[in-house]
């Protein structure tokens, strides 16, 4: 097979007179192209042709075959797969003897492959023809691109005028619209920066009061502690929170309470050094940065000064506000080396000048951490007191004073340690509550009364209710009422014998949320009472609202009974609760001068030492049976001004309890 370049191809079939090893053969030449390359030559082997024949018939295929019209202008042409080759016309030249000796079978093969030969002209003429519109339709496409470049070409010339036909106003407007853009985009530059600015300021001050948060304090702590260290000099760190302010929130709205924080940032600002730094930890704590301070007695001067002028009043919203400080003072390098130990010291001694009354100062000392961590240590015993049941519950008695009888009891918690040491509540009760542990304790508490008076009354004991304190977070639980219910359901106790104190910070904190509480608790039948009244913050006018069964003077204006002014108070509290038509209890009757006073203004039910000390269960139920036995309680003055009984043992009792 011969392959040559082709710009065009047809299939087609012609006959042709082949030579090889000295015969003639039939042929057929197959697949020609336009360029007169042979693609493929096939041979018939059974024909052979006498040589005078094979050449007429050669010369006159030849020009089919190489697209010349000519014999002479023949090509060799072999092929690599078969070896066989065209001749040429003086090759394929017949002697004449030859000629002479032709058959008459030959001649007319001869006449057959003329016309063949006449065939295939006419296709080589429709490939010609084939060819020529190839060519047309190539010329029509350049004229069409030539078009095309036509238009392009008077596009550019279009834009081009329209460029030059632009007026100088349109160029003045372009650049109008420039410099506006310009303009815009300076003002969004500037806007950036400032509200980047902004938002740097905001990462290290205040959002309300404007003064430096907790993280630029620490930055400007760290300055001063590398400068004092570099000098010799010391730095003071001063905490401080306002006393009761929740109060006020609680009260008046958290508006007021944020407009009052300003004032007070104000004022502190005003009366700080300008080295120093005034800063506002969050909520109702600031602190205050003092270095190069020389002495720890300027400080505490300085400290005074600042309680001195924050009692002034603040006039907020029309209303006058007072409100005092408890601070508590660390020094660098006395109490501290680093940022956290000097605010953790500071901090510190601010919950002890809280605990020593609040409105005072306090420097650090190092038994004040003794103490925090032994507060710790009693944070962790409470939750495995509660997991192992180490709590306990003594009843102290009520006693009506006009009729000597025993009324009720309030139940008191204690803790018992496993070394058998009792605990008395005030030294777990206010860390239990700042845990957050008061919750499932109090709970105990309640379930444990209830069920311990269910008892009683079972037995057939004349006890009309028992007390049990709830504090202001029971109060304000979401889930409070529904334990109520589910202990008075299990316990099976009359809701009538169940009292309630509460003090009287814990009803003035949410009073809406409460005083819907109460009645839900007074629908029940439950009673309620204000523990130590007249030592809280509320106002008298609330005491119409909230459904109260009873009053509890506080012990200490019961103890002032004795002394100058106690009589005045307990008298005109005894007058206000009979005429809002509540019994009135006096709490820490301990002596007989204290009876015959309460008596003498008509106070219903007193509570003390002097009607017995707090105790289990099994030693207030033979209280009860002997007072139940005797119907009325005979006071008698003994040396140690304690009440006593007839009976020895109950005798005993109480002096143990007394030495105790």
């Amino acid at each position: 097979m011969i392959n040559k370049r082709s710009h065009r191809r047809t299939d087609c079939s012609t006959k042709c007179i082949l030579y090889h090893d000295g015969l003639y053969f039939r042929g057929v030449v197959e697949n020609l192209s336009i360029s007169g390359a042979l693609v493929r030559i096939r041979r018939d082997a059974s024909e052979i042709i006498h040589p005078g024949d094979a050449c007429s018939l050669l010369i006159c295929n030849l020009p089919t075959l190489t697209y010349s019209k000519h014999a002479s202008q023949a090509k060799y042409l072999a092929s690599t797969a078969i070896g066989m080759k065209f001749l040429s016309e003086k090759e394929c030249t017949p002697h004449k003897a030859e000629t002479a000796e032709q058959t008459p079978e030959l001649s007319e093969t001869g006449v057959l492959n003329r016309e063949e030969a006449a065939e295939v002209r006419e296709e080589a003429a429709d490939i010609r023809e084939e060819a020529a519109d190839a060519r047309e339709e190539a010329a029509d496409l350049r004229e069409e691109a030539a078009d095309l470049r036509e238009e392009a070409a008077d596009a550019r010339e279009e834009a081009a005028l329209r460029a030059q036909k632009m007026t100088k106003a349109q160029l003045l407007e372009a650049n109008d619209r420039l410099i506006v853009a310009m303009a815009h985009a300076q003002k969004m530059t500037e806007a950036a920066k400032q509200a980047t600015a902004q938002m740097s300021y905001m990462a290290v001050h205040d959002f309300l009061t404007g003064l430096p948060n907790r993280l630029l304090l620490t930055d400007r702590l760290k300055q001063s502690i590398a400068f004092a260290q570099r000098y010799g000099n010391k730095v003071a760190l001063m905490y401080l929170d306002l006393d009761h302010f929740k109060h006020i929130n609680d009260s008046l709205g958290h508006a007021i309470g944020d407009q009052l924080l300003k004032s007070v940032a104000k004022r502190l600002q005003t009366h700080a050094r300008l080295s120093d730094t005034v800063s506002r930890q969050g909520g109702d704590e600031f602190v205050v940065l003092m270095p190069e301070v020389g002495k720890v007695q300027d400080t505490a001067f300085f400290a005074e000064k600042l309680i001195e002028v924050m009692a002034q009043p603040h006039l907020v919203a029309g209303h006058m506000l007072h409100v005092t400080l408890s601070i508590g003072i660390s020094l660098y390098p006395d109490n501290g080396q680093d940022v956290e130990t000097l605010i953790k010291n500071a901090d510190t001694a601010m919950y002890h000048a809280k605990k020593n009354g609040r409105n005072n100062c306090q420097v650090f000392t190092p038994d004040m951490n003794v103490r925090a961590v032994a507060r710790q240590s009693i944070e962790m015993a409470l939750h495995q007191a509660l997991e192992q049941r180490e709590f306990v519950l003594h009843y102290q008695p009520k006693v009506n004073l006009e009729t000597g009888a025993i009324t009720g009891a309030e139940a008191l918690i204690r803790w018992q340690r496993p070394d058998g040491q009792l605990v008395p509540p005030a030294q777990f009760v206010p860390i239990a509550e700042e845990c957050g542990l008061i919750l499932p304790i109090g709970k105990w508490v309640l379930r444990e009364a209830c069920c311990q008076t269910r008892a009683w009354l079972q037995a057939g004991l004349d006890l009309k209710h028992v007390a049990v304190n709830i504090s202001a977070k029971e109060l304000r639980d979401k889930d409070f009422l529904l334990g109520i219910y589910a202990i008075l359901n299990e316990t099976g106790l009359d809701p009538r014998c169940l009292e309630l104190e509460l003090t009287e910070s814990g009803l003035m904190q949410d009073t809406e949320p409460t005083i819907l509480v109460l009645h839900a608790l007074k629908n029940l039948g439950v009673q309620i009472a204000i523990d130590d009244f007249g030592t809280g913050y509320s106002s008298l006018s609330y005491l119409r609202h909230f459904p109260i069964d009873a009053l509890k003077i506080d012990k200490s204006f019961v103890q002032d009974i004795d002394g100058d002014g106690g009589e005045a108070i307990v008298s005109a509290v005894i007058a206000m609760g009979r005429s809002l038509n509540h019994r009135v209890v006096a709490e820490g009757v301990e002596t007989r001068q204290q009876l015959a006073f309460l008596k003498s203004q008509r106070c219903a039910e007193g509570q003390g030492y002097y009607f017995g000390r707090p105790m289990t269960a099994e030693e207030f139920a033979t209280l009860q049976v002997a007072d139940h036995a005797r119907r009325t309680i005979v006071l008698q003055p003994v040396q140690n001004e304690q009440r006593t009984f007839n009976s020895p043992q109950l005798k005993e009792r109480n002096r143990q309890a007394a030495l105790k």
